[in-house]
């Protein structure tokens, strides 16, 4: 796994903890405040809004200690229950997060990057849980990273988009970003499991 090297896991524990925190800052400023491009949703589609946007950063604050070797030898059934979590909160998401994609404003290449974002997502955590219950556990390892690669695209939306948005506008670096997040990732993840 790439994130048992030290730096790696510091940096990659460092960013899910901290994308997860400020993602929840609707909590104390509201969605109109802390997310005014996102305000729009709460018109008809405010509990899919909160769905994807509070329990996203659950599964990104849960992701790093499901890669920790020691927690899975010495703890496993809590390993198993916090795969658990992990795996429902990527579902409730990331169906939500499927919702929102179909209904964005941000226009048809935001919508099918996103969209293809949750799909993907759902469908390699899905699989890699049903692996682990099957007892297939290498292969629900490799699923796992890829269910990762997934996840930590809020980590990169969240690093590309303020780069991108003051050369570009917010409005072409959102569409870009809607595919920049996610696919880099999966080919960091394949390249990694090809080795």
């Amino acid at each position: 796994m790439p994130f048992l090297v030290t730096s790696r896991a510091v940096l990659f524990w460092g960013l899910s903890i901290a994308v997860a925190l400020v993602s929840w800052r609707f909590v104390v400023l509201g969605v109109p405040m802390g997310m005014p491009f996102m305000a729009y949703r709460l018109d008809g589609q405010a509990l899919t809004l909160y769905a994807h946007i509070g329990l996203a950063p659950v599964a990104l604050i849960v992701l790093p200690v499901q890669f920790s070797p020691r927690l899975r030898k010495a703890r496993p059934g809590l390993h198993r229950w916090m795969g658990r979590v992990y795996g429902a909160a990527v579902v409730v998401s990331g169906l939500a997060g499927l919702a929102l994609a179909m209904t964005t404003r941000a226009g048809p290449v935001a919508a099918w990057g996103f969209g293809a974002l949750a799909v993907l997502w759902l469908g390699a955590t899905v699989w890699a849980v049903w692996l682990a219950m099957a007892g297939r556990i290498a292969e629900h390892r490799r699923w796992m990273l890829r269910s990762a690669a997934l996840t930590f695209a809020a980590v990169t939306l969240r690093l590309y988009l303020p780069i991108l948005a003051a050369v570009l506008g917010f409005d072409t670096a959102y569409a870009m970003v809607a595919w920049l997040a996610w696919v880099p990732n999966m080919l960091i993840a394949e390249a990694w499991l090809r080795r």
